[in-house]
């Protein structure tokens, strides 16, 4: 069913035409222009949208998203200098990881029903502002432990842009352009992890490890003053307080009682724990096991990037014709087979090859994944958008903090290995395909409406 008290009022100096609130007996709705019997039909508040302006909210919404990752990943070349500069363990300093991502799902569990409840520009806006506040403290800090206060704060401060960028892109579109949008907002969601590496291995050519925080805060600034100046508030107040959905209560129950999401929660949270498995152990295994400098570990993100963009980009135009249920068929089957073969390859002594190669196919296979698990988690729950996409970043970030360490615990006698990283890898893709076939179930999944 059409929700036409999505549409936004529009200025009179917007250059989007003005839709009208009233349904056709289609249930879609005309825009206003000079002969509105004729006007286009509009089945969605977005498809009215001007293509400019589109293009303006892409690049916003990605930026606002991106800075949950940056913020999560950025340091992870420093982590060697964290340890050497505060004079602890690897595991240690792991830990200010775990924090960042815990503070990261916590944030979004607040925000995502508050997003639902006052609107989405009011909590974007002052959590934004706390990953500012953070970001200068991590900066100072004097010592680990104020380091990772405050690295769970930026991450509760990073919340609100993937929650929210994904809000407002279900607020204003639906079925298979709902795809395509969602797609672009996971192709950032799930380069900015492999690319912020990159990134902060350049950046510590010329700063040291706090420089990487005053970045992030310079980071977190900009965008700030950019979602004053250029967003508007997609959610009219008529939609906060539909009935069935007035309560925050009443939001989570709505979304957990429903099958098909729990079980792709469950894919999108294994997922993103094989992802920041690797995240979380390769500094170490390829700056100290294989040698690498932090310019040629920064160099490896950047070509596994290529394949989470290959496979976001592919899963966006395979979801839409088959199904993004179909799509997860293969990229979960796919994740287990390339995890399998890092520790078969590694056992068999094939070197840093034998490593690298099946990883590119690991992180093309999330690629694939991303997507379909937001398309499938918002597409069904336009109501609680925030609620419901705070579910799923709270998941993805919170087990995969709770899950990547086990990589440190499982090497902690014999260091980290290709094998030690993998074996975790292995058990997320299993979990992830029992939970596609058990509880999903593909064939019980509608086809997405135009």
């Amino acid at each position: 069913m059409l929700d036409t008290a999505s549409v936004p009022v529009q200025r009179p100096d917007d250059r989007a035409p003005i839709v009208d609130r009233q349904p056709t007996s289609t249930g879609a709705i005309r825009t206003l222009g000079s002969n509105p019997a004729t006007a286009p039909i509009v089945l969605h508040p977005g498809d009215s949208i001007s293509t400019r302006r589109r293009v303006l909210y892409i690049i916003l919404l990605g930026a606002l998203t991106a800075l949950g990752p940056f913020t999560i990943d950025l340091y992870l070349p420093a982590f060697p200098a964290l340890e050497e500069d505060f004079q602890t363990t690897a595991a240690a300093i792991q830990l200010t990881l775990t924090g960042t991502m815990i503070g990261f799902a916590l944030g979004q569990l607040i925000v995502g029903p508050l997003s639902d409840k006052v609107g989405r520009r009011l909590p974007l806006l002052v959590v934004t502002a706390l990953h500012v506040v953070a970001s200068v403290a991590a900066a100072l800090a004097p010592s680990l432990e104020l380091l990772s206060v405050a690295r769970v704060f930026m991450g509760a401060g990073a919340a609100a842009g993937g929650v929210v960028a994904a809000a407002i892109v279900r607020d204003l579109f639906g079925g298979r352009r709902l795809v395509v949008m969602l797609s672009r907002l996971a192709l950032v969601s799930g380069v900015a992890p492999v690319l912020a590496p990159l990134v902060g291995s350049a950046l510590l050519l010329v700063v040291s490890w706090r420089g990487i925080f005053v970045v992030l805060a310079i980071y977190g600034a900009v965008m700030l003053v950019s979602a004053i100046v250029f967003l508007p508030e997609t959610l009219p107040k008529a939609r906060r307080h539909e009935r069935g959905a007035t309560t925050i209560w009443q939001r989570y129950r709505s979304v957990f009682s429903d099958r098909v999401f729990i079980g792709v929660l469950i894919i999108g949270g294994m997922t993103f724990s094989g992802l920041f498995s690797y995240l979380s152990a390769s500094p170490f295994l390829f700056q100290v096991t294989y040698a690498f400098d932090p310019q040629q570990y920064g160099v490896l993100f950047a070509v596994n990037s290529l394949g989470v963009v290959l496979g976001v980009q592919a899963a966006a135009r395979l979801a839409a014709r088959f199904g993004p249920q179909w799509v997860l068929a293969w990229s979960t089957a796919v994740l287990l087979v390339a995890a399998s073969v890092i520790i078969l390859a590694d056992q068999l002594g094939l070197g840093l090859w034998g490593t690298v190669v099946p990883l590119f196919v690991f992180m093309t296979a999330c690629g694939f994944s991303f997507p379909c698990v937001q398309v499938l988690a918002l597409d069904r729950h336009g109501k609680a958008a925030g609620t419901a996409q705070s579910v799923v970043g709270a998941t993805n970030f919170g087990v995969a903090g709770l899950i990547s360490p086990l990589v440190g615990w499982i090497a902690r006698d014999a260091g980290i290995t290709a094998t030690t990283m993998a074996t975790v890898m292995v058990g997320c893709a299993v979990i992830g395909v029992l939970a596609l076939w058990l509880i999903v179930r593909p064939r019980s999944v509608a086809r997405l409406t135009p």
